[in-house]
């Protein structure tokens, strides 16, 4: 009898398999303990959409444009773009997440040609394009391509013998100052040329990019070495590597010169971090991970302080240097809107 009855059973189960849908439940008493897999929905759509998708205990999971996605059922309630629950014109929620059930899973799901519709207990219907499911997954966003960047030494910075940009085409054309980001976005420094040697049209550079940060050092900080404001920098002494503002609650980076007292650990860990110091520091200090630059008037740098550290040699004679901070924010915006991939 138990061997009949599975026959029958396992039967109508590969012929509704075969014609691409199962139901949520057969007409069988005590089904989910004969044949647990038949609770799980289950569909192949035609195979000229090479769609496939499966709705598990705990996340549905879809196979589809060479792609194997898994969705939590409460992220796929919360991201609905129905009229209630979504505002398209502000492109803001109207849903209230903390409302949704933690537990959700949808009563039915059906794929029409290439819309996925998710029926929930409530009745309320959520339904998304495939596409938009890749482009939005995380497996989907795993693949996408970023702008790729460069590790480099001086070596492989000189031979890529990357081209500055000129001052007008980078303020005038749009193709100039993408050429500029994607050197920037590459190796983490670019290079402007032919710039009126002023702080104002220093300035007016920084501004066809980003928003300029406001410090403690002003907006535009314009200094030579008169020690007017008690800092190394403002000296002729030479600067080991660094990045500045490491003092900031949104640092830029490390610097080495404004390390404050280390206090807040026990002596073992205080160690443990001169190692990791020393190590750090001699391979900053190799000559093959150096490149230098002589600045000259007219010549505008741009570093990434999340990437390249900078430094300079001490000085004799008299030297003036204008100068500010950007919003890192601001900078990979313009990226994107010029097509880069920031």
């Amino acid at each position: 009898m138990w061997c009949c009855r599975l026959s029958h059973l396992h039967g109508r189960l590969q012929n509704l398999l075969s014609r691409g849908v199962t139901c949520s439940a057969f007409q069988q008493p005590n089904f989910k303990s004969l044949f647990p897999l038949a609770i799980r929905w289950h569909h192949t759509a035609s195979n000229s959409l090479n769609c496939a998708w499966q709705q598990h205990e705990d996340h549905f999971e879809l196979q589809y444009a060479n792609t194997v996605m898994r969705f939590d059922y409460l992220w796929l309630r919360d991201h609905c773009r129905s009229a209630s629950c979504y505002n398209s014109k502000t492109h803001q929620r109207s849903l209230d997440t903390a409302s949704v059930d933690l537990c959700i899973k949808p009563k039915t799901i059906r794929l029409d040609e290439t819309t996925l519709f998710f029926t929930w207990p409530d009745g309320h219907v959520t339904k998304y394009d495939l596409d938009w499911l890749v482009k939005n997954s995380y497996e989907g966003q795993k693949q996408k391509v970023i702008q790729p960047r460069i590790l480099w030494n001086a070596e492989i910075y000189q031979q890529a013998q990357v081209p500055s940009v000129d001052f007008q085409s980078f303020l005038e054309t749009n193709d100039g100052l993408k050429n500029f980001l994607q050197n920037f976005l590459l190796y983490g420094i670019a290079f402007v040329e032919n710039v009126p040697p002023t702080q104002e049209h220093t300035e007016k550079l920084a501004e066809r990019i980003s928003l300029i940060r406001e410090t403690i050092y002003g907006r535009m900080w314009y200094f030579t070495s008169d020690f007017s404001r008690g800092d190394t920098a403002y000296t002729k002494l030479a600067l080991d590597r660094h990045t500045d503002t490491a003092y900031f609650q949104e640092p830029c980076g490390y610097n080495n010169y404004d390390r404050a007292v280390i206090n807040t650990v026990p002596y073992d860990v205080v160690h443990r971090w001169y190692t990791a110091h020393r190590t750090l520091t001699v391979e900053l200090r190799r000559p093959e991970n150096e490149f230098w630059v002589k600045l000259k008037p007219g010549r505008v740098l741009f570093i990434d302080n999340w990437r390249v550290l900078h430094g300079r040699e001490s000085f004799t004679g008299y030297r003036q240097l204008c100068g500010c901070y950007l919003t890192r924010d601001d900078v990979l915006n313009t990226a994107r809107l010029l097509g880069l991939q920031a």
